[in-house]
């Protein structure tokens, strides 16, 4: 942590207590963010912090996309600029110049809005068992099949796209990569955004390719079949970010906790005053101080070029599991008069149970854990 951090954490907090935090009861009741809203992210600085200046990004260091994915879940708000990051690294990792000049100043200023079309109605975690082909024809790629759960779907201008190039060959050696700039192309449709229990200001939806038809050169990788092992290598960064969001959220569900049984009263004496009420909020806050410490320690070393997936692998499990223990029984210690919708603390309750499952489920990262030892 430095001086320049702690101000571009300031600037950070400020925009979304500013720009963003009056929005979000419209945009839950859409079911998406304004469009807008990506535009003003990017000219305040908050996408692709840690790109390369060179290509429009920040220049900065992961440990600034850290601090705005922290804030944002801080602040219960449901901004999915870490998938815009993720999108903009597997281009840093894979494309060629064209590819990177052409998409990621863009990206940065959030007149793109980017999305990861991987998983299928049959296939989530086997990212192998894939049916939507892209069909090499001439120049170009014909495009079949559909998406499933799509975060930034809705709104997306560029989508990076998993799909076999080569049906003859079983498994993970026939996926490739793809850059998708679906809006206005003949055959692509998103569906209606989907009903979640959680999550409800973040855009996720269906995603529908019926002929679409893509250049070539939007390939990512020098040749086809390699989409499968950059998947493996991007995913650390992807799962780094949702224990940044899970160790934020459970510290600032403690916080409101300790806030509320201060002020509440049972039996003519505030809660804190009860052992149980004082014991649970101990666990609590011991379990967040303890992730903390370990997900600075997995940060420290992403930073100095170590992307270890094992763990990554070991913090996405970890702390998402304990950030629903403890955003749990923080809920109960507010009672039901914070088990209405409008409640900070119940959102995050209905939010946080999808960290256990999205980029790479809770029991795969314990499979990933195993096979290293």
């Amino acid at each position: 942590m430095s001086d320049e951090l702690r101000a571009f954490r300031a600037r950070v907090r400020q925009f979304i207590r500013d720009e963003f935090a009056a929005h979000q009861p419209r945009w839950r009741q859409q079911r998406r963010p304004d469009v807008d809203a990506w535009t003003a992210a990017g000219a305040a600085g908050l996408l692709l912090s840690d790109v390369p200046a060179q290509y429009g990004g920040g220049g900065r260091t992961f440990a600034h996309e850290a601090v705005v994915v922290e804030e944002l879940a801080r602040a219960g708000i449901r901004f999915a600029s870490s998938t815009q990051s993720i999108v903009a690294h597997y281009l840093v990792a894979y494309g060629n110049e064209e590819q990177k000049r052409g998409w990621l100043p863009r990206l940065a200023r959030g007149e793109l809005v980017a999305a990861i079309a991987m998983s299928e109605p049959a296939a989530g975690s086997d990212l192998q068992g894939i049916k939507t082909t892209a069909r090499r024809e001439r120049d170009e790629y014909v495009i079949n099949g559909s998406k499933a759960f799509v975060t930034n779907g809705c709104n997306a201008g560029l989508v990076c796209l998993a799909a076999k190039t080569n049906a003859a060959v079983a498994g993970m050696k026939g996926i490739s990569l793809l850059m998708v700039e679906g809006k206005g192309l003949p055959g692509y449709r998103a569906g209606d955004a989907l009903e979640k229990v959680g999550l409800h200001e973040q855009d996720t939806c269906e995603l529908f390719f019926d002929d679409v038809r893509v250049p070539a050169s939007n390939l990512l990788g020098d040749t086809e079949g390699q989409g499968f092992s950059q998947m493996l290598e991007q995913l650390p960064y992807e799962r780094l970010a949702v224990a940044i969001a899970a160790v934020a959220t459970a510290e600032q569900a403690v916080a409101i906790t300790t806030s509320h049984v201060k002020t509440r009263t049972a039996f003519g004496k505030p809660l804190i005053e009860f052992q149980n009420t004082r014991f649970k909020l101990a666990e609590c806050s011991t379990e967040a101080r303890v992730g903390r410490v370990f997900l600075d320690d997995c940060i420290e070393r992403f930073l100095e070029g170590e992307r270890d997936a094992v763990s990554c692998a070991m913090a996405k499990y970890w702390l998402s599991d304990s950030e629903c223990r403890i955003v749990d029984e923080c809920v109960q210690l507010h009672g039901g008069c914070r088990y209405m919708a409008e409640s900070p603390v119940a959102r995050m309750w209905a939010d946080s149970r999808v960290q256990r499952i999205y980029a790479g489920t809770y029991e795969i990262m314990k499979e990933v854990i195993a096979w290293s030892l």
